[in-house]
């Protein structure tokens, strides 16, 4: 089909159907072939092709309407080659509704800088060894973590990877920098990351078949004209939508500030992703400064260490049912939680199934989480359309 021909029966749209008088929140649909996304919206992370301990099914009968996974671990293993042969992520995985692929560049750059993911995502990455081996003009050579093997890494063949994996929607290749880089680099990464986008949305329009819609991811760190410069490169070019990516700081209260400083430069009227967010209050801030969509592995991540998020009149943000204060407790987690774990099982069960090392626990507080995060973003919704 021509290229004119595929973009006027394209599948995707996205549109606005209420906005906060008070704030750039907004709520809107996200028309893919797989359905609509409501946002505000959470992504949940199958990182790997899965969501650790549950099917499917269950993800999305606990809420979840959009899953995403990992370019950069779907190219190492299996390969997309085997993915494109199942027909693509979403007959291999299972899941019969919309999809992200990121580039795979987070996980290169995070793994080569050591304290990018420790600093962008709040979590520590220092035990794994750091596989980058050079970053060029052509892209980011690298080795496999799980065999040594040499690969590189170019915009072109991130969205070549990405188009056999199938996803709906699919990133550009960028370079994640880390908060304790100085102006210079960062600015020499941004400008890079610019011409990688440009090379990454060439090559989509050269094979685009209609079935997929690609984001601009915007740099600059923490340095508001490089954030300027970025956001007006993504607005001036052909994307779909666009995501906000990099350093966010140091502390929370700094990632919020440069949320709401980056919300200025970008393209009002496209979807917007903030990549690798997680927290409830960052979402509730993400979506006063105009964010639609959300992901992080956090939800699913903390149900596999026994804690479980909840209210905030019952803890902050979550509860560890390791702890011992819950080997007698009988009430749910969360009584007003409608999801098969808070119906069915106590604290104290959760409890014990952690202390006797089953893996059962994990998968309940999964279902719990997902469905928490699932309920937070519907409230956020409902909210928006009362103003």
């Amino acid at each position: 089909m021509p290229r004119l021909e595929a973009i006027l029966a394209s599948p995707f749209r996205f549109e606005v159907t209420h906005r906060d008088p008070h704030s750039k929140a907004r709520c809107g649909r996200i028309h893919t072939p797989h359905g609509v996304i409501e946002t505000p919206n959470f992504i949940f992370c199958a990182t790997k092709g899965a969501i650790k301990g549950v099917a499917m099914e269950q993800v999305m009968a606990n809420g979840a309407e959009i899953i995403l996974s990992n370019t950069y671990h779907m190219l190492l293993q299996p390969g997309p080659d085997v993915v494109a042969a199942h027909g693509g992520l979403h007959k291999f995985l299972g899941w019969d509704g919309p999809m992200l692929t990121d580039s795979g560049g987070f996980q290169i750059f995070s793994l080569g800088h050591g304290g990018v993911a420790n600093e962008i995502k709040g979590r520590g990455r220092a035990n794994l060894p750091k596989t980058l081996l050079k970053i060029t003009e052509e892209g980011a050579l690298f080795r496999s973590y799980i065999d040594g093997s040499l690969h590189t890494l170019t915009p072109e063949s991130s969205i070549e990877a990405q188009q056999k994996l199938g996803a709906d929607l699919i990133l550009v290749l960028d370079e994640c920098t880390p908060f304790h880089s100085d102006r210079a680099y960062t600015a020499k990464s941004m400008r890079r990351s610019h011409r990688w986008e440009q090379r990454s949305l060439d090559y989509f329009r050269a094979h685009d078949d209609g079935r997929q819609a690609l984001y601009g991811i915007v740099q600059g760190g923490i340095y508001e004209d490089l954030r300027k410069e970025s956001g007006q490169f993504v607005a001036g070019n052909d994307f779909f939508g666009q995501a906000i990516g990099g350093s966010l700081g140091g502390t929370r209260e700094q990632m919020h500030d440069i949320v709401e400083m980056v919300s200025r430069y970008i393209h009002p009227e496209r979807p917007t992703h903030l990549l690798g967010i997680g927290g409830v209050a960052d979402i509730e801030n993400g979506v006063r400064n105009g964010i639609d969509t959300f992901d992080c592995v956090h939800p699913t991540r903390l149900a596999r260490h026994g804690c479980a998020l909840v209210p905030n009149d019952i803890g902050d943000e979550h509860i560890n049912l390791k702890n011992t204060r819950f080997k007698n407790d009988l009430a749910p987690i969360d009584s007003r939680c409608n999801c098969y774990c808070c119906r069915n099982f106590s604290r104290a069960y959760i409890h014990h199934l952690f202390k006797a090392k089953e893996t059962t626990g994990g998968l309940l507080l999964t279902l719990h989480n997902i469905a928490f995060m699932s309920q937070v973003v519907r409230n956020i919704r409902e909210q928006i359309k009362k103003t």
